[in-house]
Parts: structure tokens; C-alpha cells; sequence
């Protein structure tokens, strides 16, 4: 499933940039995409996931910067809907970063929510 219309996340320029980064590096793009969801689990509840892998079943697809296509399941953009995801290169905070309004609480690892 194709969705025309803008992604219920925001990416900022820097995240965007270390996105494009890892996607370069992947050899066989062919039904390739960024997955980008929560699961169960973590210190408080919820973790973040993203990772390349293909289009599952139900998904929507969103495309990113007219290269890269972003899945993320429906019943996962509720607690989505609205993330800023950045990327630091700090010494101390290295990685993706997600600010998340849906957030009610979040673990220290910044990686793990309750919503």
C-alpha cells in the first residue's frame, strides 16, 4: 500500500542525511525500505525499531526524499504520529534520537516509552 500523502513522523536533516548514509550502503535495494515501528518491550513498555527490510503485508509506504521508501504499520503510527527523529554524532549520545509527543514516559536508554 502506497500513502501519497506526508509521513506521520518528521526526520530531521541530520537523521535524514545518516538514513541516506546507511541506504547507500545496502547492494541489493530491490524491495528494500526503512521499517520504522515499536515493539513490546524495553524499561517502560514500548521500543523503537528501525531497520532496512522489505514491505510487509498491510504496511503503508511512505517515500522518503523521492528514494527511499519508509514502511510503518497502521496500528504503530498512533504511537508515531508526530515523532521527531534526529540524529546526534555527540561523544556522549551518539545514534538516532526520538521525540516522541506520544511519549507519557521515557527510560534513561531514550530508546524505551510508555504511551
Amino acid at each position: 500500500m502506497e500513502n501519497t500523502s506526508s509521513l506521520p513522523i518528521n526526520i530531521t536533516n541530520s537523521a535524514l542525511e545518516e538514513i541516506k548514509n546507511l541506504y547507500q550502503q545496502i547492494e541489493n535495494k530491490t524491495e528494500i525500505g526503512l521499517r520504522i515501528g515499536v515493539e513490546g518491550g524495553g524499561c517502560a513498555g514500548f521500543s523503537y525499531i528501525m531497520n532496512f527490510e522489505k514491505q510487509k503485508e498491510g504496511d503503508n509506504k511512505y517515500i522518503l526524499e523521492g528514494l527511499i521508501p519508509i514502511y510503518i504499520h497502521p496500528t504503530q503510527e498512533i504511537y508515531l504520529s508526530g515523532t521527531i527523529i534526529d540524529f546526534k554524532t555527540g561523544l556522549d549520545n551518539r545514534g538516532f534520537v526520538y521525540n516522541n509527543p506520544n511519549a507519557t514516559e521515557i527510560c534513561g536508554c531514550g530508546t524505551s516509552f510508555s504511551a
